[in-house]
């Protein structure tokens, strides 16, 4: 019987047998322990290597290790799928963005991290990417946010690379899953395309790992451990020694601050946009400009596909005085001050408008069924919620459709995402808007519309240049004042249940090196927020303190980079 690194093996436990993984080997007495009943599987489920990322991540997302094992592994046991694979393509038209990682790929050496910012669809950079590993007989895993997407790049990949591609995404059955992980496991040259879940799934001869727009927010996981593909990929390409590059239109703050190189396309990162200042129109509870009425009806008459974007559900939209038309502003953080008697962000107490001191004020957006209401009637009778087949289509950012397939895009109001109550909202935000500006094809006439009454806003203006370059560094510099991420860590810890000891246990732990804030109310939950340029040591020491706080009873979610603050 063989026992590697890695290994699922049955061992006795109080009169059972169960499961465990194989973590490490060492010689000695074996005096007072018990056999191994056997091992299951067809071969391990993790390299050494890969234990060393799994090791690191346990402890940068306080977490049992236990609990992280499992995501190398497939739902079922490994079986052995070594197949044979159809021929690499030939080297085909490289996109200039991915000319010299491509070269160094097919070379047999490891590229540098790169972004590569472009318009997209991303299929011919990613098939670039893939094809060169796949003609060194080595293996690619290509990481992207959702199961359609994953469905999507998967079935234009095998046009070029076939039997190699394989999709995974946790909403497959286990079996494909299984099938999938054990040919990656066995096949040097397969290339992985898959969901968030095969960040950390072992693969033969792995050259390169790409992860599609590491930006958006299906790429943390929100529930314990709240691990980021980008931060689990980053440190197993430096374990593994294999290329990590990143596609997308606007690339994190984490990603530059790790010094990792950009590459864009000649031109603009997305296409033309126009801006519609709506302080210049008379008051009016219309959600749609009038200069946004023409052009829509003008692109649904050339037949050119119309996608008009709303704020996904949960925002508050935002809400302008009905005297003066001034943007309501928390005065104390600046942000949406919401519905609600208190500011959603700072707490402070709602008031009158700042500008001119009246109390009434109106919503500036609407939610999807109003405005397809509004098109209906003024615009194109056949607009619809999308998902429907017609040339106009509203939608949120669930609905955004894939690049380069509309005439026109609409973005009714930009300035509710913009004035969210937390410290990504402006980075979050300009990583939609250049997502819906994407949409849109190159052409005459074809452009996205932002509406707004902040057209001199920086994400607004960076959206007019086309690029993200210049409020990136603003961003940089204003995070490292205020040592937020990337330049300091955060941590939040949620308890539900009997933890009345638990603040002065948790400030005891940290010391004074850590800001402790909290607790404050989270729903049904008391949520505490960790703040300091460095909190591995702090987070080593919670590993123990939340697994005696689970021991006791409570419900302990911590969340590592938390992206909601």
């Amino acid at each position: 019987m063989e026992v590697t690194i890695g290994s699922i093996v049955r061992v006795p436990l109080g009169g059972r047998r169960v499961r465990g993984w194989v973590t490490g080997l060492r010689h000695g007495d074996r005096a007072g322990l018990k056999e191994i009943v056997g091992v299951s599987g067809a071969h391990p489920i993790f390299t050494e290597q890969l234990l060393q990322t799994l090791r690191w991540a346990a402890i940068h997302y306080v977490s049992p290790l236990a609990a992280l094992i499992p995501k190398a592994g497939p739902p079922n046991l490994p079986v052995r799928r070594q197949i044979q694979l159809e021929p690499p393509p030939t080297n085909g038209e490289v996109p200039p963005v991915a000319g010299d990682i491509v070269a160094r790929i097919e070379q047999g050496t490891r590229p540098p991290s790169t972004f590569l910012a472009g318009v997209g669809p991303w299929e011919a950079i990613v098939e670039s990417l893939a094809g060169a590993a796949a003609r060194t007989s080595r293996s690619a895993i290509i990481v992207v946010p959702t199961a359609t997407e994953c469905g999507a790049l998967a079935a234009a990949l095998r046009t070029s690379l076939g039997n190699r591609v394989v999709a995974a995404t946790s909403a497959a059955p286990a079996a494909e899953q299984t099938a999938a992980w054990s040919q990656a496991r066995d096949s040097a040259g397969t290339v992985v395309v898959g969901t968030p879940e095969v960040a950390l799934w072992p693969a033969a001869a792995l050259a390169v790992a790409v992860i599609v727009e590491e930006g958006r927010r299906a790429m943390k996981a929100r529930q314990t451990p709240t691990v980021h593909v980008r931060e689990l990929l980053r440190k197993r390409a430096s374990v593994e020694r294999i290329g990590l590059l990143s596609v997308g239109h606007v690339p994190t703050l984490e990603t530059v601050k790790a010094g990792v190189a950009r590459s864009t396309s000649p031109g603009r990162t997305w296409p033309l946009v126009e801006v519609i200042d709506r302080n210049l129109e008379p008051p009016t509870s219309n959600p749609i400009a009038d200069a946004t009425q023409i052009a829509i009806a003008t692109a649904a008459k050339r037949k050119e596909p119309v996608f008009v974007f709303v704020s996904r559900r949960g925002y508050s939209p935002a809400a302008r005085c009905v005297k003066c038309g001034e943007l309501r502003r928390c005065p104390q953080c600046g942000s949406n001050p919401g519905p609600a008697a208190e500011c959603e962000r700072c707490g402070r107490t709602n008031g009158p408008c700042t500008n001119c001191g009246a109390g009434r004020f109106a919503p500036v957006g609407a939610a999807a069924g109003r405005v397809v209401d509004e098109l209906r009637r003024a615009v194109h009778s056949d607009a619809a919620l999308a998902g429907q087949e017609t040339l106009v289509q509203v939608g949120t950012e669930r609905d955004i459709p894939p690049a380069s397939t509309t005439g026109l895009a609409v973005i009714i109001d930009a300035d509710s995402m913009l004035l969210r109550p937390h410290y990504r909202a402006e980075e979050d935000t300009l990583r939609v808007l250049a997502r819906v500006a994407a949409t849109v094809r190159r052409g005459r006439g074809r452009r996205c519309i932002v509406q707004t009454r902040m057209p001199t806003h920086r994400v607004v203006q960076a959206m007019r240049a086309g690029h993200s370059d210049e409020v990136i560094d603003a961003w940089l510099a204003e995070r490292e004042s205020e040592q937020l991420p990337p330049f300091g860590e955060l941590l939040a810890i949620e308890l539900a249940g009997e933890s009345a000891d638990a603040d002065a246990e948790l400030r005891h732990l940290v010391g004074e090196r850590v800001a402790v804030y909290g607790p404050g109310a989270a729903g049904d939950r008391r949520r505490w927020l960790l703040q300091a340029p460095d909190l591995r040591h702090a987070k080593v020491q919670l590993r123990e303190l939340v697994q005696a706080w689970r021991d006791r009873g409570i419900t302990v979610r911590v969340d590592a980079d938390p992206m909601d603050v």
